[in-house]
């Protein structure tokens, strides 16, 4: 199965927690905080979206930035994915 994302949607593929601090503590999964970067895996035509022309700016394989509290979780064959609009994208890792 394939995630295609329509008008200014982009499907990305979160980065793992991490489990170690950088002062070397060990971090249990109910303490991890969700990062807020992720792969771009797929990303939708733009176009014309609530009246106003959206030109697509990320690409698949780009690493980016996202809203904190931004986007729907969707799990397909065992792998999550968040689905944002392109304007909940803050940046792009370069």
């Amino acid at each position: 199965m394939k995630l295609v994302p329509l008008g200014d949607r982009v499907v990305l593929k979160q980065f793992e927690a991490e489990e170690t601090t950088k002062s070397g503590i060990i971090l249990t999964s109910k303490s991890q905080e969700k990062p807020q970067q992720a792969e771009v895996i797929a990303v939708g035509p733009g176009g014309m979206v609530d009246g106003k022309e959206v030109t697509m700016q990320v690409k698949a394989g780009d690493k980016v930035i996202y809203s904190k509290y931004a986007g729907n979780e969707v799990k397909l064959e065992d792998i999550e994915y968040i689905i944002v609009k392109q304007s909940d994208i803050l940046a792009i890792v370069e």
